[in-house]
């Protein structure tokens, strides 16, 4: 006997078709569990809300702990009116929640023929494709025996199956990584099961989603975070979807600094990310001002992310830089978004980012700094984050520059630590150098994939006109660990030059 395929609805919330590999079966049952505050009930709406709006799928939603208008009431602040979808005749509401003091007492061979009896109208009346079931364990724990609750909700999942509806039925679940659902049946009578988790991560909460099993089709593995935001709702960063197939190419840009050019062999790649490392007054930020300002000298878009300082105070440096931020964005060239780290997850951060990517569209990106937004982050999160934000980048086609502070200020910091050096293409050193009882600053280039690259060790300067490069430090060792030593034969060419000189004075 031949059997049918599988065919997925598209679900519509972002990045869930994308670790469900296209989408949840039609025709069958999701269980969706979680803790409180993990997001059940704006998933399940989401799925109608979309549905309807985007798919032309009317739906039903069955509350069995809230009533309806207590549900319409906390998502209409994502901007959904599902008054409006209910009076056009695309959504209707089941209300299965108690009555204020009713408890529900197990007496007999209870069952729930009633309750699919209402829904079977819904689904009628509307034309109903989705359906979502929301808080149904609330009517279970008063059942002593779990046959009963696997019995009524093995009747429910039936029922719905020869409605022929695509449902979501949402379930507490009392720890994090504990049983599935109270019961420890729900997961064995539906189809596929979705959990959704809510830690406490270094006084933080971080949302994550894991796709459990999807009977008869492949789905993506592990944990995958999400946030919930207006006017989208729940959006998942589904990491497994970077592929790495971004385009290659030879053409060269400039680094806005032509020395630095020089000893990159002549400009940084296009499609190329970047990192400048350094302690704190280095001159990362000048490096990436003048990043930007090559972008805007050639007619192109640049978009700077800063965490670290505001606006008016990036605005103030580029100017005595000699680069016009303000000229530059009043002609559209560029787009500046200033927020400190801790104002929202790094989940938050990494779609805010790409949705000002997507809209600006711009040549060159530069973050400021990685650092920053490191402050508070568990080592996992923060490189999903740096993946996320590198790969839709090169993706793009676009160049990035990333700044990374180092927590020393003489060398002797290895940036792996970081998780960047290792995703990012090019790698420039910057350090502080402390010679014959004076502070200089050292830069060398460390790592540039595809391409040869200077192995000097170069000093710099910062001036007015930005950063000025000068020749190589001789007769000195140990500049990128911290410990610079002066060679014997070099100190004894500078004691020669220096009594050569006074010599020659006094003659």
């Amino acid at each position: 006997m031949k059997r049918a395929a599988l065919h997925p609805m598209t679900t519509g919330v972002p990045g869930l078709d994308e670790i469900t590999d296209g989408g949840l079966p039609r025709g069958r049952t999701t269980l969706v569990a979680g803790t409180a505050g993990s997001g059940k009930t704006v998933l399940a709406l989401q799925f109608i809300y979309t549905g309807i709006q985007e798919f032309n799928e009317p739906g039903v939603v069955v509350t069995f702990e809230e009533s309806p208008d207590e549900l319409k009431r906390n998502v209409f602040s994502l901007g959904w009116d599902l008054d409006a979808l209910e009076d056009a005749g695309t959504l209707a509401f089941v209300d299965a929640s108690p009555e204020p003091g009713e408890e529900i007492v197990e007496s007999g061979s209870y069952d729930l023929t009633a309750l699919l009896a209402r829904i079977e109208y819904a689904v009628t009346r509307t034309g109903a494709k989705r359906v979502v079931l929301d808080a149904i364990g609330s009517i279970f724990p008063q059942f002593k025996d779990p046959t009963v609750v696997r019995r009524e909700l093995h009747r429910i999942a039936g029922g719905l199956r020869i409605l022929g509806v695509t449902a979501l039925m949402t379930i507490e679940r009392s720890d994090e990584y504990g049983p599935i659902a109270r019961f420890s049946v729900e997961e064995f009578v539906a189809d596929n099961v979705i959990i959704l988790r809510n830690q406490l991560e270094q006084e933080k909460r971080r949302r994550t989603i894991e796709v459990l099993k999807i009977r008869g089709a492949s789905h993506r593995k592990g944990e995958f975070p999400f946030t919930i935001n207006r006017p989208t709702g729940l959006t998942i960063v589904p990491l497994t979807s970077i592929m790495l197939t971004q385009p290659s190419t030879d053409i060269r840009i400039s680094s806005g600094n032509a020395e630095l050019d020089e000893m990159c062999g002549g400009g940084m790649m296009q499609n190329s990310i970047i990192l400048i490392s350094g302690a704190t007054g280095t001159g990362k930020t000048l490096m990436s001002t003048e990043f930007t300002k090559a972008a805007i000298t050639n007619g192109q878009r640049a978009l700077v992310f800063a965490y670290e300082e505001s606006r008016e105070q990036l605005f103030r440096n580029a100017l005595s830089w000699g680069v016009d931020y303000q000229a530059a964005e009043d002609a559209g060239l560029l787009k500046v978004i200033c927020r400190y780290p801790e104002t929202m997850g790094l989940e938050e951060h990494l779609i805010v980012m790409q949705e000002a990517i997507e809209e600006f569209q711009p040549d060159r990106i530069a973050v400021d700094s990685m650092s920053a937004l490191e402050r508070g982050a568990t080592v996992k999160s923060f490189r999903e984050f740096v993946i996320g934000i590198t790969g839709h980048i090169k993706a793009k086609g676009m160049a990035g520059l990333f700044t990374n502070t180092t927590s020393m200020l003489v060398g002797g910091e290895s940036i792996t630590e970081t998780h960047i050096s290792t995703i990012t293409d090019s790698i420039i050193l910057l350090r502080y150098v402390e010679l014959f009882g004076e502070m200089r600053r050292g830069l060398a280039v460390l790592k540039m994939r595809g391409s040869q690259h200077d192995k000097e060790i170069r000093e710099y300067t910062i001036g007015n006109d930005g950063m000025t490069i000068l020749g190589q430090f001789l007769g000195v060792n140990g500049i990128l660990s911290g410990v610079p030593v002066v060679s014997v034969v070099g100190e004894k060419d500078r004691l020669t030059s220096m009594f050569s000189d006074a010599n020659g004075a006094g003659e």
